[in-house]
């Protein structure tokens, strides 16, 4: 998958993310604060990812402050939408829910595996609603019970989950009945989803409103991520081109603002085993977020999972340190990172990155998808 980058609006850089021999993976880390040209690159990237497969690898762009009411048909997105034949989804719109049950990742015939998908799915629950055992284990007999009413490969509906829950604690709120509630009344998610029309054969941009309460957000959020998770792992590994060297790319899963995840610990357990796990399956996941600090969290450093970084204007220029560790800079290779950094005023999206094809710390214009 090649992608175009511009270097003073004249030359090209051709970067190959899927050669095998340059990268160990094609997750990438995007570095840059608001107004840096993040954005843009962004949508221009996936633009690239749409037009150079011919329209074969598909992607879900996850958004995390959401956008306001109306943006989705403004000149800088509705162009994207119509370009990629994007499907924009903003779950707080009446009659608006994401086309997929994250209930059907699990098996409804071998019975080990049938438990051990409803285990996680429990899981995910209990994670973003802090449930308590007592009503995890309430969760987990009620999936358990509704799955056996159904008959033919069908699924449960949140809405099943939910009035089952409140028959076993006998009508009484609770913080497991409230997020069930929430799902089911918001109708975040569809039921009855054709297995021939996948969510992963179209490209989606989910708005996932700030409005929303953070357990709703978060677990919404990872059902889908768990979903996809699920459906790749589930497939054979990704075959390769050329003499084993091109691994052929399937999917493309770009969370913005993602800082937001890195902070909840939960959240990191999840995301790391998917970023270690997911690569030989064919899958791109893209990492946006505001700041560099945020990749390098305490119990794991996200950065060191993507192997092309993108570091645009940020803050701290003189975190030397932490530049050098989310690019994989030398000491001598961060202070040139640092001076080209203090010029970045100078070019639109100016940015330096780790890529193999071009000089590591020297500045070049990325492609903006407005241009």
């Amino acid at each position: 998958m090649k992608h175009k980058v511009k270097i003073n609006s004249t030359e090209k850089i051709i970067v190959e993310l899927n050669d095998t021999k340059k990268y160990n993976n094609c997750h990438i880390a995007v570095a840059g604060e608001s107004g840096s040209g993040k954005t843009q690159f962004a949508l221009e990237l996936l633009k690239q990812f749409h037009i150079k497969s011919n329209e074969q690898v598909k992607f879900l762009y996850l958004d995390f402050k959401g956008l306001k009411k109306g943006d989705e048909k403004s000149d800088f997105y509705r162009p994207f939408f119509e370009q990629t034949k994007t499907e924009y989804i903003n779950i707080t719109e009446d009659g608006v829910s994401f086309p997929v049950n994250p209930l059907s990742f699990i098996d409804t015939i071998n019975q080990k595996d049938k438990l051990l998908g409803i285990n996680k799915f429990v899981d995910i629950i209990a994670k973003y609603g802090n449930i308590g055992e007592n009503k995890e284990q309430v969760l987990k007999q009620t999936v358990k019970d509704v799955f056996e009413t159904k008959e033919n490969g069908e699924y449960p509906s949140f809405k099943e989950i939910y009035d089952n829950v409140m028959l076993a604690e006998d009508g009484k709120n609770s913080r497991l009945t409230g997020i069930l509630n929430s799902i089911q009344e918001l109708n975040i998610f569809q039921t009855k989803v054709n297995p021939l029309e996948s969510f992963i054969n179209k490209n989606y941009y989910f708005s996932l409103s700030g409005d929303l309460p953070k357990p709703v957000q978060f677990t919404a959020t990872f059902l889908i991520i768990n979903y996809i998770y699920n459906v790749f792992m589930n497939m054979k590994k990704a075959p390769f081109e050329n003499d084993k060297k091109i691994i052929s790319l399937r999917y493309v899963l770009l969370i913005d603002e993602a800082h937001i995840i890195f902070k909840d610990k939960k959240s990191q357990e999840i995301l790391e085993k998917i970023l270690r796990e997911i690569r030989s399956q064919g899958v791109s996941i893209i990492l946006l977020s505001q700041g560099i600090e945020e990749f390098n969290q305490p119990s794991f450093d996200f950065s060191t999972m993507c192997n092309t970084s993108f570091l645009l204007k940020i803050k701290d220029i003189n975190n030397i340190k932490v530049i050098n560790k989310f690019l994989g800079y030398s000491e001598k290779e961060g202070r040139k990172a640092k001076q080209s950094l203090e010029k970045i005023e100078t070019i639109t999206a100016g940015v330096i990155s780790n890529i193999k094809e071009f000089e590591k710390a020297q500045l070049f214009e990325l492609a903006q998808f407005s241009q």
